[in-house]
Parts: structure tokens; C-alpha cells; sequence
């Protein structure tokens, strides 16, 4: 084996990695815990990441002939977590090449397959994040559920609930939204979900898990989700504007990612009618590989 490098994408609950071989071939890849610091403590991330060398190790090959490593992990600006993040790297005994990016980053790399253009992420939270390709970046959004998130499965849970209780108080119009909120939660009352949105176990994965309800009220013509849509495509495109004024992008690939904009046929057409309107040169596609892959490019380009 001439050897191989290790692509790592560190989500908020799960790990991706993908090993493959110096000419980009994937090996395997696999998954495992946590390894964001900012979410798991630090004796969970120190597992993880021995647990990931260990797999590679059994899976691919010994340490002595991993080339490079890349991981890309969210809260890498906080120079104590990348700190902790290389040192418990060193600790499995890999001692060869080591790149700590944002998950930001990666994700760009392997959707586009270069480090230059833009991505838009809008799963559970949202982001976007461009570079050109005089190496100059620029980020908006990404600040998490309590002050940011705009356009993101969980700002879409939230407002389904605010045109719920809204429309319970006759501040707004009837929406089938409140019988599609209640079926999914095995609820029948307002107050039943208020008490699931304020329980301590209550998250914001469990709120944008409401997302999904989006999709079957627009299909009905639901005014609330119209709004709420419409809402929903006007602060993505706040997210990207920024970034092609500010890199001279005007001309580039934007790669829409999350479950928001791939999953969802009318906030997806619906946010390429709006962006191309506001930039008709950006060319909206699908991500061509995902953020641990993004890693094994940025492995090989930078670490060998």
C-alpha cells in the first residue's frame, strides 16, 4: 500500500469519516460518535476520535501509512477546541500530517470538488460560506437557534408553531397546520404543545423535526405555510447576497445543501426562482460528494 489519507467530518451527533487511497479512490467510510466539542464532552470526543484511528487502523491500514489528515468540525475558531482536537489526535499515535478546518470548509470542497464558490446549508440550522479564488472568505449566518438560524428546519418548526398558537388566539387565520402539528406529537390541545415545547428534553432537533409539516400544508394550499415559506426563502437569500457582493462571486456555483433545500421541492424551487432573480449569473446545483469526502480533497491538496 502506497498509503492512504483520512477524511473527517465532524457533525453535531455523528462523525463521517472516509479513508481512500492518494489518488482519491474511497477505501471505506464509516461512522461514529460525536467529536464537536462545543456539544460532547471531552472524554466522549476523546473516544470517538481513538475509536476512529482504531477503525481505520482495522479497516484500511496501520497509522505508519495514513498520509494526511483533515477534519472538518464545527467551533474550530475557538483556539481551545482545535488545541484539544490536536492533541487527542497526537494521543491515538498518528503523528503525520493534521489540517483542523470548519465543517464550513469541507462541506464546500466536497460539494463543488474546489475550494472556490459558495455552499448554502440549510438542515437543522443554517449557514453559508463562500471563497474566491483569490483565497478571500466570507461566512453569514451559522450563530445557532437562540439569535440566527434563519430558513433552517428549526426557524420552519418555529414559525409552525407561532402560526399555531397565533391561530388558536384569533390573531391569525385558521391553518391546517395546528391538525398536522397535533397528529405528529400525539397531541390533541394547544396547551399539550406547549408543555412538549418547554419540557427540559425538548431540543432543537425536536422542533425542527416539525419542518416536514411545511411541505403537505403548502401542497394544500395552506395560507400560514405560504408565509412561512416565503419567509423562508427571503432569509436564505439574506444568507447568500453578502457572500457574492462581498467575493465578487457573481459568476459561480452556489451548492445547496441540507435537508431544507433537498428535501423540500417548494422551498427548493423557491429559493432558486428568488436567488436567481436577485443574481441571475449564480448557477444553483446539487453538491457533488459531502463534507468528509470535502476532507479527503482537502487531505490530498494540502497534506501531501
Amino acid at each position: 500500500m502506497d498509503g492512504y489519507v483520512l477524511g473527517i467530518d465532524g457533525g453535531g451527533t455523528k462523525t463521517t469519516v472516509c479513508a481512500a487511497n492518494l489518488q482519491g479512490n474511497i477505501l471505506t467510510v464509516f461512522k461514529t460518535g460525536a467529536i464537536n466539542i462545543n456539544g460532547e464532552s471531552a472524554e466522549n470526543v476523546r473516544k470517538n476520535l481513538h475509536g476512529i484511528f482504531s477503525e481505520a487502523s482495522l479497516k484500511v491500514g496501520a497509522l505508519s501509512f495514513i498520509k494526511s489528515v483533515c477534519i472538518g468540525a464545527a467551533g474550530i475558531s475557538n483556539a481551545d477546541a482545535r488545541l484539544f482536537l490536536e492533541n487527542t489526535v497526537r494521543e491515538t499515535g498518528y503523528a503525520g500530517k493534521l489540517i483542523i478546518a470548519g465543517d464550513h470548509q469541507t462541506a464546500l470542497y466536497g460539494a463543488l470538488g474546489s475550494p472556490e464558490g459558495i455552499i448554502l446549508i440549510a438542515g437543522t440550522g443554517s449557514i453559508c460560506y463562500g471563497r474566491n479564488n483569490s483565497g478571500k472568505e466570507h461566512r453569514t449566518g451559522g450563530y445557532g437557534y437562540l439569535i440566527d438560524d434563519e430558513g433552517s428546519g428549526y426557524a420552519i418548526g418555529r414559525d409552525i408553531l407561532k402560526a399555531m398558537v397565533r391561530s388558536h388566539d384569533g390573531r391569525e387565520d385558521k391553518t391546517i397546520l395546528t391538525s398536522m402539528v397535533f397528529e405528529q406529537l400525539g397531541v390533541s390541545t394547544i396547551e399539550e404543545v406547549i408543555g412538549f415545547l418547554y419540557h427540559k428534553n425538548t431540543n432543537k432537533r425536536d422542533v425542527a423535526a416539525l419542518a416536514p409539516i411545511l411541505t403537505r400544508a403548502l401542497a394544500e394550499g395552506d395560507e400560514a405555510a405560504q408565509k412561512i415559506a416565503l419567509k423562508c426563502c427571503d432569509e436564505l437569500v439574506k444568507l447568500v447576497s453578502p457572500v457574492v457582493e462581498r467575493l465578487g462571486l457573481e459568476d459561480c456555483s452556489l451548492a445547496m445543501a441540507g435537508s431544507i433545500l433537498q428535501k423540500d421541492e417548494f422551498i427548493g424551487k423557491g429559493f432558486i426562482d428568488a436567488i436567481q432573480q436577485k443574481h441571475p449569473r449564480v448557477v444553483c446545483v446539487t453538491p457533488k460528494n459531502d463534507a468528509a469526502y470535502g476532507a479527503v480533497l482537502m487531505a490530498l491538496r494540502n497534506g501531501l
